[in-house]
């Protein structure tokens, strides 16, 4: 399957509704397709937030580094998950966050002013984009909620419950730093899961 077709089946799986031709074209005309290296860098704090990239293979985190130098994981992201700073693309402001590929990654990316003209207009990618503006806000409020009143023993079960292949697929040290836990409190956590 061609890296188009996935955005396509995405898409159109996540609206329910079928893309045509034409639509399929828009697509292919105004999506770039990058790679990009591990440990390269999609976007760095400081820097305006110029495109969304849609992740076709590869993992990457966004994270912040606080005064001390620790990493702080806000997110981490994997195949069909979209790479953005929603407040500087859209607002065109400085980044926050770091962006980061944890494996090679190859994305379809775009920027701002296309989605705007040429994509958003396309019915399909409307209603994804509202399926997915629901999911992000449910996400986000579930991630507040775990992260002010759950412990980390039942912050670590949401994950397993949520995100499953997390769990193979990421270092035990940044899904700790996800999870806002040490190593060793994530290791503990871990062991008397399985008991």
């Amino acid at each position: 399957m061609s890296n188009f077709e996935v955005l396509y089946q995405y898409v159109e799986e996540l609206s329910g509704l079928k893309l045509s031709a034409e639509e399929k074209q828009l697509f292919v005309t105004h999506f770039k397709p990058k790679r990009i290296r591990k440990r390269q860098f999609f976007l760095q704090e400081g820097d305006v937030c110029k495109y969304t990239g849609f992740i076709v293979k590869g993992a990457a985190k966004t994270f912040t580094v606080d005064e001390k130098g620790h990493e702080h994981i806000l997110k981490l992201s994997v195949e069909t998950w979209w790479l953005v700073d929603f407040e500087s693309f859209y607002k065109k402001i400085p980044s926050r966050f770091n962006i980061e590929a944890l494996e090679d990654m190859e994305i379809l990316q775009i920027t701002h002013d296309v989605v705007e003209e040429f994509i958003k207009p396309i019915p399909a990618f409307s209603a994804m984009q509202n399926v997915l503006s629901q999911n992000y806000t449910i996400a986000v409020q579930k991630r507040t909620q775990s992260s002010i009143s759950q412990t980390g023993e039942e912050r670590f079960q949401e994950l397993v419950h949520d995100y499953p292949h997390f769990l193979q697929r990421f270092p035990q040290n940044l899904i700790a730093s996800y999870l806002g836990l040490t190593p060793e409190s994530l290791s503990r956590i871990r062991k008397s899961s399985l008991k």
